[in-house]
């Protein structure tokens, strides 16, 4: 086995061109997903398909985890079974999605429990900058250990940014992700006004895009409201996973979160229209059928 080989698990949405960033940047990367004709991008790539989790912790000593829930991170890594240690024992487990805090503080302690070394890095950004390797990661776990990881997350990330222990990593994502979520239903409940009082939607577009409030995130969002073009990004089953995350951590801290208790019930109901697969963008269709109901009460 080479010792050098990088693991990279979970090619998704986010996950596949991150490890293209890391294939095309010449790392000898081994790869493995659940549904397996996703590989052959990165085979193309010339990354090395593994056949199994287990054969990808057999190449690799560094695996890079980037998997939609903590159901499926303990699937591939055999928690809860005797090949939990195996996988785990002498490698560094990286882990770049989104779960809860609490969920990566407890895999921590059994990483390290089974001889492993554990580092959080979820990364702030969608598929655009994945795609483009402009990617933020949010590093936490003990500072030697991510040292030796950050040069790994170059190709991926225009920035990396050590947040100290674990579940820091995970507590700055939630935190930067309320004000992404909070960010996109503002701008989508200003683009259903503007609709609504019959302004130019391209005139909305430029005056948003050129205002001091612009930003990557609201020009791109903008342009998906105006055009009505929800193809995903960043999905809104995923955000709203992301929003009940947020949640879940701001109560147990006794937080008060008002504007993502709004967002999470809107994400909810743009779910519930059946748009789940669609970009964040299409909360809109929420605040629109809101607005259907209000009409139909007052023609009633």
């Amino acid at each position: 086995m080479d010792s050098l080989d990088i693991g990279f698990i979970g090619l998704g949405v986010m996950g596949e061109p991150m490890a293209q960033h890391l294939a095309a940047a010449g790392v000898p990367l081994v790869v493995w997903n659940r549904t397996a004709p996703k590989c052959e991008v990165l085979r193309a790539a010339g990354a090395r398909v593994a056949t199994s989790p287990a054969d990808l912790f057999e190449r690799a000593r560094v695996v890079l985890l980037m998997l939609a829930d903590g159901g499926a991170i303990d699937s591939v890594l055999g928690r809860g079974t005797p090949a939990f240690a195996a996988n785990v024992a002498d490698h560094t487990i990286v882990h770049m999605g989104t779960t809860s805090p609490r969920y990566s503080r407890e895999l921590e302690a059994d990483v390290r429990a089974a001889g492993g070394r554990y580092v959080e890095a979820p990364v702030s950004g969608s598929r655009g900058p994945a795609e483009a390797g402009e990617l933020v990661a949010m590093l936490a776990g003990e500072a030697t250990v991510v040292d030796e990881i950050r040069p790994l997350l170059t190709p991926m990330c225009h920035d990396a940014i050590w947040c100290g222990p674990v579940p820091n990593g995970l507590l700055m994502k939630l935190a930067t992700n309320i004000f992404l979520i909070s960010l996109v239903t503002g701008l989508a409940e200003a683009a259903h006004f503007a609709q609504v009082h019959g302004l130019d939607m391209r005139q909305f577009q430029a005056v948003v895009d050129a205002g001091q409030m612009s930003s990557t995130v609201s020009r791109e969002k903008s342009g998906k409201l105006v055009d009505r073009d929800f193809a995903v990004r960043a999905s809104i089953s995923n955000v709203l996973e992301n929003n009940r995350l947020i949640v879940e951590a701001a109560r147990e801290a006794n937080l008060a979160i008002p504007l993502i208790d709004v967002c999470h019930a809107l994400f909810g109901e743009t779910l519930d229209l059946g748009h789940g697969p669609l970009d964040m963008a299409a909360v809109v269709h929420a605040i629109e059928a809101r607005t259907g109901a209000r009409s139909r009460v007052i023609q009633g």
